[in-house]
């Protein structure tokens, strides 16, 4: 299931795409007019905390209203909503994975042996197709990273590697953009990796039943139609199950938690002569299963 938030008439909703149409099931709606539950989550956030359960509920809703003779009107086409983040705020920063591609370490200078965890502001996340900065009164550098996220479904600490993906929701894309000048300036992550809406999230959270192996997929990013990176999930030197099993060691996990997992080589600084990001610049990241995520930046 590609589940979708978005904002229409200045109210904030969540569906599942319809399938083979370019539109959402108002969920929402359907059970506020059909009342088919006892009770439904009113935000993506609340309802990923009930894991499985939480999409069979939405399947048992779109099932009822497609039954209806007015069933399109529970259907909203992409054209006629604004689209958010999937997941539009994070229960504590988002967690970030560095250096987890041997190619990329190489290019940024360095060896890929720790393990490299530092997070980004719950403010940085913004949506696809939504225009960002590029921030120029800040940074001369701006930098983008395509990267597989995944999004965690239920509390947990210490978890095993072997059951890691027990806490998994499901996955979306991210764009974890960077300033390099600030990185280097104040000599840890956290302030140039903080801009605001320097994490794009989108434009869907895939359930995990659809993507059963995570290491298995394709990322490419194109700047312009560009092709700047061109990776697979296999080259991960940690792995989903390995990276939530080490975090957890230290962090309680909770729903609703995004990681990133770490962006293939081909980022702008890791050129002979640096391709930042400049106002204009039309971003894409696509991850084979979930989609693309666009961002345009001004």
């Amino acid at each position: 299931m590609k589940l979708l938030s978005y904002r229409l008439n200045d109210k904030i909703y969540f569906g599942p795409k319809v399938k083979k149409e370019e539109a959402v099931w108002d969920v929402l709606s359907i059970q506020e007019t059909l009342q088919v539950l006892p009770s439904f989550p009113t935000s993506i956030v609340q309802g990923v905390s009930y894991g499985m359960d939480f999409i069979e509920q939405i399947r048992k809703l779109v099932e009822v209203a497609s039954k209806e003779e007015n069933a399109n009107s529970f259907k909203r086409s992409f054209t006629e909503i604004e689209w958010l983040s999937p997941i539009p705020r994070t229960p504590k920063n988002i967690m970030a994975i560095g250096k987890n591609y041997a190619d990329h370490a190489k290019e940024m200078g360095g060896v890929a042996n720790d393990f490299v965890v530092f997070t980004k502001a719950p403010t940085t996340i913004a949506a696809d197709e939504q225009t960002l900065s590029v921030h120029a009164d800040i940074t001369s550098s701006y930098d983008y990273e395509g990267e597989l996220a995944v999004v965690i479904g239920k509390e947990g600490k210490n978890i095993p590697t072997k059951l890691a993906y027990d806490y998994v929701f499901g996955y979306t894309i991210a764009n974890d953009l960077t300033a390099r000048d600030l990185q280097t300036k104040h000599q840890q992550y956290f302030l140039g990796k903080s801009l605001s809406g320097s994490c794009p999230l989108g434009p869907y959270v895939v359930t995990k039943d659809e993507l059963p192996n995570p290491q298995e997929l394709a990322i490419v990013t194109k700047v312009n139609d560009e092709i700047r990176q061109n990776g697979l999930t296999s080259d991960m030197i940690y792995s989903v199950e390995q990276i939530i099993s080490e975090i957890s060691r230290i962090v309680t996990l909770e729903p609703g938690d995004v990681i990133l997992t770490g962006t293939p080589a081909g980022v702008g600084k890791g050129f002979n002569t640096p391709k930042f990001l400049k106002s204009g610049d039309i971003v894409k990241v696509s991850i084979e299963g979930i989609g693309t995520l666009v961002n345009k930046f001004e």
